[in-house]
């Protein structure tokens, strides 16, 4: 791996996860702002806690060494996550609200395109 590879990638997945770790305390502890923003997009308030915990979850994952495949559903998560919140920002209207989740979104496809091959899983043709 190129060395200007592994800075990008290291870059961006500290910010990715900076940025899910922070959001998924403000959803763990039930902000009030994040509770009422959450209810406007149409999702029950116990949905807080469930992000919150697999947010944190998967920043954890993303960071630490090796598990190449405990990563891929990480990524995979934060992915599903990040496009639905977008989805969710359309169908609502809110689209002024739209920019972190974006962000977050492009951090996720950047850091997973970015990995290095140790941390990919490697399939074996026979």
């Amino acid at each position: 791996m190129k060395k200007r590879n592994k800075i990008i990638y290291w870059i961006v997945t500290i910010w990715l996860a900076l940025g899910m770790l922070s959001t998924g305390i403000v959803q763990l502890l039930k902000v009030k702002t994040e509770v009422d923003f959450i209810t406007h997009l149409g999702y029950p308030g116990y949905f807080l806690t469930i992000l919150g915990i697999w947010k944190i979850l998967g920043a954890a994952a993303v960071l630490i060494p090796k598990l190449p495949l405990l990563k891929e559903w990480a990524y995979a998560g934060f992915f599903f996550a990040m496009t639905g919140a977008a989805f969710s920002h359309i169908a609502t209207g809110t689209m002024n609200e739209i920019f972190p989740t974006l962000l977050l979104l492009f951090l996720t496809l950047a850091s997973w395109y970015f990995r290095p091959a140790d941390r990919k899983i490697v399939s074996v043709n026979q």
